[in-house]
């Protein structure tokens, strides 16, 4: 049994710190009075509705997982953040965090509050308020700069690249006052949790050294061998297999689905108490090597000892080389910021050879034909022609799973 410390009249575990503080900073208003009275005042406000990528941002600020942001960035911070992966006073943040826009009325305007309206949610109700540091326009050169040091591309056919190009190019920066985490807890009740709610999670479970597992996409066996690879090699108490519940691009699965899938696996395939379940309230990016980074920063806030970065981390298509997502965690500015380590992955995928899943780089002596590989093309084809997965690639049980919602859509 490890040590506790008690701290407050709670027990807790050696976690590894948040970033940037010693403690969470979420911006979400507790108080049921203060909430109350910034409800009823805000009718009277100026409101602007928000796009979907600065709503997620508020449900992030919010939840804890932007520790130790205030509020939305300037048009310095934002370059700043985007070239050099710092902000002007020398906090270490991989991708800029922005309430930007395409028009705002003429009476909002620098030192006054506004209220964000939810674009997410029938009635568009309020999920955040604003005091409102400064208003601020991209040229274009500034937008596309951005653009490029987020994304490493302005390709507009990046899905990434084509949503940020499209929201607009006005700033404007300053604290937020959270008021609710959009439609995630509704929609998504038992696994959307905030940063403080995981680490509570990963205390009462008596976790140290914790191992988190990024995923826009249902586990198939690769995935599982690769979380129970990770607890062997770096002897963690537990994995936390986190999931992206916001928007996606066309094609990938819905949140429920993969949930259900994923719960269904770690329920029959992975040994007792060895893995806790989760989500977050954010929009994917598919920004690779940034996005990585920025993955890895709230693993952290959530007490999270390491990230298992793999091969094309967060990306799309052919944009990043296969590594880089893992490269940048090299960078000195990143050594020197981030408590939270890397577990490096290669490619996993069973080995017809030795009858079980491996990463590929550990077995020089296959060739291609001596894997199971199906691309994720070929998986939803199958899925959608009612064609059974090969159970070296997925576990039956999931395949099932995701093959009922594939026909339902047909």
């Amino acid at each position: 049994m490890r040590n506790l410390i008690k701290i407050d009249g709670f027990f807790m575990t050696n976690l590894v710190s948040p970033h940037g503080l010693e403690s969470l900073k979420p911006l979400f208003i507790k108080d049921s009075e203060e909430k109350t009275e910034i409800i009823k005042s805000s009718k009277n406000l100026p409101k602007i509705m928000l796009n979907s990528a600065a709503a997620a941002n508020v449900v992030m600020l919010g939840a804890g997982y932007f520790t130790p942001l205030s509020g939305f960035m300037d048009k310095s911070d934002a370059i700043s953040v985007a070239r050099d992966m710092v902000t002007e006073s020398g906090l270490f943040w991989p991708i800029p965090i922005l309430n930007i826009t395409k028009e705002i009325s003429s009476n909002i305007k620098a030192g006054s509050e506004i209220a964000l309206l939810d674009p997410n949610v029938d009635g568009n109700p309020i999920i955040a308020i604003q005091t409102i540091k400064d208003i601020e326009e991209l040229n274009n050169d500034e937008l596309e700069e951005i653009t490029k040091n987020i994304f490493g591309t302005t390709d507009a056919e990046h899905p990434g690249v084509k949503n940020f190009m499209s929201l607009g190019n006005i700033i404007i920066s300053g604290e937020i006052k959270v008021l609710n985490y959009s439609y995630f807890p509704k929609e998504f009740p038992g696994t959307f949790a905030t940063a403080q709610e995981i680490r509570d999670m990963l205390t009462t479970a008596n976790w140290q050294k914790v191992v988190a597992f990024q995923t826009r996409n249902p586990m198939h066996r690769a995935h599982e061998e690769l979380c129970k690879m990770a607890l062997d090699r770096l002897n963690a108490d537990g994995v936390l297999i986190h999931m992206t519940l916001g928007k996606l691009k066309e094609g990938d699965i819905p949140g429920d689905i993969r949930d259900a899938a994923i719960r269904k696996m770690v329920e029959l395939y992975f040994p007792k108490n060895t893995a806790i379940i989760s989500g977050f309230g954010f929009d994917m990016l598919y920004a690779g090597p940034k996005e990585a980074l920025l993955h890895a920063t709230f693993r952290q806030n959530c007490g999270c000892s390491h990230l298992i970065v793999g091969r094309d981390h967060a990306g799309v298509g052919d944009y990043y080389e296969p590594f880089e997502a893992q490269e940048i965690f090299d960078c000195d500015v990143v050594k020197n910021s981030l408590k939270i380590q890397i577990f490096a992955a290669d490619h996993t995928a069973f080995s017809r050879k030795l009858n079980k899943v491996v990463m590929m780089r550990d077995v020089e002596d296959h060739t291609k034909d001596d894997f199971v590989l199906l691309s994720g093309t070929k998986v939803r084809e199958m899925l959608s022609e009612g064609i059974d997965l090969p159970q070296e690639f997925a576990r039956k049980e999931v395949a099932d799973i995701l093959m009922r919602y594939y026909q339902l859509k047909k």
